[in-house]
C-alpha cells in the first residue's frame, strides 16, 4: 500500500545524485577550491586593475583563470592593494587628528590670553545656608513726624477751591447751552388734511356751505383749495384741504366746528391725512 501511495507522489528521490554530478562538474571546470575561497570568489568580482597588477610570473590571458593558481594570485594581489589603501587611510586619519589637536590647543591659549574672557568668566560664589530674616524694628515716631502726619488731609479738603472752580465752569457751560438751544427755532409738527363735507340734498347752496366752512378761524389752522365732487342724484360734496398744527388743532375739533352749521352740513369725513 505504501509503495502504491508513493507512486502517485511527485518526489525527487535521486536529487542527491544530480547534486553530486553538478558539484563534480564545477570542480573540473574551476579546480578543487575550499569553501572559504569559493565564497570569496563569489562575493568579490574580478576588477581589471587587479589583473593588470598581477605578478610577473602569472599570465593575464583567458586561460590563466582556469586553474587554481590564477585564483590564488588574483586574491593575493587584491589583498595587497587593500592593505596599501588601509595604510594610506590610517595616515590621513592620523594627520587629521594631529591638526585637530593643534587647533584645540591654539583655541584654548587664545581664550586664556583674552582679557574679555577673564572679565566674563563666571566666578564661583559661595552660597551660605538660608537663615530666617528678622523684620526691621519699627522706629518710634518723632514729634516732628507726628505733626507732618497731622497736616496730611486724607479727604482732600485742600482741593475745595479747585472743586468750586470746576463747578462754576460747569454751570457756565450749561447756561450757554440752554441759551443756544432757546435761540434755535423749534420744529412745529404739521399735518395736511383733506375733508369731505356732504350737504343734505341737491338743493343746498354749496357756495354758502363753503363760506361757512372757511369762516372757521382757529390758531394753527390754514384753509387751502377746494372743489365740488359729484356724489349721485345731482348731489355734490365739498372737498376742501387745510393745514393744521398738531399741537393746536385736531381732527375732532374740526369736525365739531364744521357740523355746527346744521342747516347746510350733513356730515364730515376725512378723505386724506398726511404728516408734513
Amino acid at each position: 500500500m505504501a509503495t502504491n501511495f508513493l507512486v502517485h507522489e511527485k518526489i525527487w528521490f535521486d536529487k542527491f545524485k544530480y547534486d553530486d554530478a553538478e558539484r563534480k562538474f564545477y570542480e573540473q571546470m574551476n579546480g578543487p577550491v575550499a569553501g572559504a575561497s569559493r565564497q570569496l570568489k563569489v562575493v568579490l568580482p574580478r576588477p581589471p586593475e587587479a589583473l593588470s597588477q598581477a605578478a610577473p610570473g602569472t599570465s593575464s590571458g583567458p586561460g590563466a583563470s582556469g586553474g587554481p593558481g590564477g585564483d590564488h594570485s588574483e586574491l593575493a594581489v587584491r589583498i595587497a592593494s587593500l592593505e596599501v589603501e588601509n595604510q594610506n587611510l590610517r595616515s590621513v586619519v592620523q594627520d587629521l587628528q594631529q591638526a585637530i589637536a593643534r587647533l584645540e590647543a591654539r583655541l584654548s591659549m587664545l581664550e586664556k590670553s583674552s582679557p574679555a574672557h577673564r572679565a566674563t568668566a563666571p566666578q564661583t560664589q559661595h552660597v551660605s545656608p538660608m537663615r530666617q530674616v528678622e523684620p526691621p524694628a519699627k522706629k518710634a515716631a518723632t514729634p516732628a513726624e507726628d505733626d507732618e502726619d497731622n497736616d496730611i488731609d486724607l479727604f482732600g479738603s485742600g482741593d475745595e477751591e479747585e472743586d468750586k472752580e470746576a463747578a462754576r465752569l460747569r454751570e457756565e457751560r450749561l447756561r450757554q447751552y440752554a441759551e443756544k438751544k432757546a435761540k434755535k427755532p423749534l420744529l412745529v409738527a404739521k399735518s395736511s388734511i383733506l375733508l369731505d363735507v356732504k350737504p343734505w340734498d341737491d338743493e343746498t347752496d354749496m357756495a354758502q356751505l363753503e363760506a361757512c366752512v372757511r369762516s372757521i378761524q382757529l390758531d394753527g389752522l390754514v384753509w387751502g383749495g377746494s372743489q365740488l365732487v359729484p356724489v349721485g342724484y345731482g348731489i355734490r360734496k365739498l372737498r376742501i384741504q387745510c393745514v393744521v398744527e398738531d399741537d393746536k388743532v385736531g381732527t375732532d375739533l374740526l369736525e365739531e366746528q364744521i357740523t355746527k352749521f346744521e342747516e347746510h352740513v350733513q356730515s364730515v369725513d376725512i378723505a386724506a391725512f398726511n404728516k408734513i
